[in-house]
């Protein structure tokens, strides 16, 4: 999976270094119950990398609810995090950090909050590894545009087109190549484990 101009690396989290999707998945369908939205698997694999406020405001436009797309958002982030302990690291991604700790600048950039971020990282034993997280919170402009790459690549110190980045959504692919850098997608790499999670 490693490129061989690659001089940094940025990671996506969920569904990339950590096998979380299935948990955001429950969570959001408990959100969507207690909410009175509609919400599907296709919907949410379309939507990955997203912050879940921007998830809700695009639903309650489409589908012309009110809802409060805060008071959701806080329901179905503390639903997931209920449920962190659960979050495996995904083998093949994670050999990827281990090898390359130490010898290459490395980040994480994520569409969600920073603190349910490292949460997770925490979760999944990756904490030592990253000092970099680039989060929903840090950028206007969220997956596919190339905020957080670009500014994950500002705070190593490197150049975009020298970061390789590490994806299992499309949006997120987009971004990367919007932001100039080399897209991975791992999902070829990677043996899925459970419930359908490619995004």
């Amino acid at each position: 999976m490693l490129h061989p101009s690659a001089r940094a690396l940025i990671f996506d989290i969920d569904g990339t270094l950590v096998d979380t999707m299935p948990l955001h998945f429950v969570a959001w369908m408990n959100a969507s119950k207690k909410h009175g939205f509609p919400f599907d698997e296709e919907t949410f694999y379309g939507l990955a990398g997203m912050p879940a406020l921007k998830i809700i405001e695009w639903i309650a436009e489409r589908h012309g609810l009110d809802l409060d797309a805060r008071l959701v958002a806080a329901d179905k982030e503390a639903g997931f995090v209920a449920l962190i302990e659960q979050a495996q690291p995904i083998p093949e991604v994670v050999a990827v950090v281990r090898q390359c700790h130490g010898r290459l600048p490395m980040a994480l950039g994520t569409g969600g909050t920073r603190d349910v971020a490292w949460k997770t990282i925490a979760a999944a034993g990756l904490k030592p590894y990253f000092d970099i997280l680039v989060s929903s919170e840090d950028v206007v402009r969220h997956k596919p545009a190339p905020d957080t790459f670009l500014e994950c690549a500002r705070r190593m110190g490197v150049e975009p087109a020298e970061c390789q980045v590490f994806e299992d959504a499309d949006l997120g692919l987009e971004a990367a190549a919007n932001a100039g850098m080399i897209p991975c997608d791992i999902r070829p790499h990677v043996r899925r484990r459970g419930a359908r999670h490619p995004a």
